[in-house]
């Protein structure tokens, strides 16, 4: 009976941060922030920029009617689950979580990259990054300046963000595939709570290959994570901390001091990082009291006007209050 009431309990555990993960992702956006009506703008959906596995990759693309000119990518991922519509325990594309994007003039591009279990971290990061390359090779249809993207993610969709932001490469001159021509990099950056650095999950040395509070997610992580040996070499392939450069673009990271699924120490290690290599424009706000993807994340005002104000200075030159000046 004890052995089973444990087991019970590890198992609702499980299912509880498994829950938390996927309930992360922004619904309806705008109650508690800025935007106050509906913005008038043009969804074009399934856009496909990329196929894999015998499938297509695709995004849904939201252009404001007043466009300032400047596209924002938004990552739709959380526990490395993704769907273009609304799914069962997988992160959805929500027009609405974008409306204050859009009511201050940014194109949204809703990028719904692979998921596990059947696809593994390292695999769904190339999808992130042809996905940039797509969107900067069509910029023009769009009506946006190829030169000028931000990308936005949650969570896990945090690391993602952070890998692509990390990683920003030239195009194949020569490649058969003009899209692939294209740079990879972006210019502004806004996650939420991201993990940075597996091999050092809350602590030095603690493996977090989807041990500790990843456990729940071990399928993401796939049969690399089966040995020691394995997760070594996995936790630095995809930690975005270990490809930090003097030429990070400017990096926004909001993040809870109680975080039990993410720890705090992962964006705090990163911005770390990121200034002793000489990378200043990234900042990290700390959110007291706040723990994973705590209610109103994404659209309360406060939040809202700090990622829309480090949006506008650094992609558009614009300042509006006091963005990119986060205290931690």
């Amino acid at each position: 009976m004890i052995v089973n009431r444990k087991l019970a309990h590890h198992l609702r555990r499980i299912v509880l941060l498994l829950l938390a993960f996927l309930s992360i992702l922004p619904g309806v956006g705008t109650q508690n922030g800025i935007a106050q009506n509906k913005p008038d703008f043009r969804r074009i959906e399934d856009v496909i920029y990329g196929r894999k596995a015998g499938m297509a990759l695709t995004l849904d693309v939201f252009q404001p009617q007043n466009s300032n000119g400047y596209g924002v990518i938004f990552v739709v991922d959380g526990a490395w689950f993704s769907a273009h519509d609304p799914t069962p325990n997988r992160p959805s594309v929500q027009p609405d979580a974008y409306e204050n994007l859009l009511h201050r003039g940014y194109t949204v591009f809703a990028v719904v990259p692979s998921s596990q279990p059947e696809f593994t971290i390292p695999q769904i990061i190339p999808d992130l990054r042809r996905a940039v390359r797509f969107i900067r090779h069509n910029a023009a249809q769009y009506d946006v300046k190829p030169d000028h993207l931000g990308i936005v993610g949650i969570s896990a969709g945090g690391q993602l963000t952070l890998m692509i932001a990390t990683q920003g490469e030239k195009g194949k001159s020569d490649a058969g595939d003009p899209v692939e021509r294209e740079d990879s990099s972006v210019q502004a950056v806004v996650c939420f709570f991201p993990p940075t650095d597996f091999l050092n999950w809350g602590g030095p040395g603690i493996d977090g290959v989807g041990q500790q509070s990843l456990a729940p997610l071990r399928a993401a992580f796939g049969s690399r994570a089966d040995t020691e040996a394995g997760r070594q070499a996995l936790g630095r392939e995809i930690s975005p901390i270990y490809y930090i450069t003097s030429h990070l673009p400017p990096t926004l990271i909001i993040h809870g001091d109680v975080d039990q699924l993410v720890p705090l120490q992962q964006s705090e290690t990163y911005v770390q990082k990121a200034r002793e290599a000489g990378a200043p424009q990234v900042q990290l706000v700390v959110r007291k009291g706040k723990g994973h993807g705590w209610a109103g994340f994404w659209d309360s005002k406060e939040d809202t006007q700090l990622y829309l104000d480090w949006l506008d200075h650094n992609l558009r030159g614009i300042v509006n209050g006091n963005a990119g000046d986060g205290k931690k």
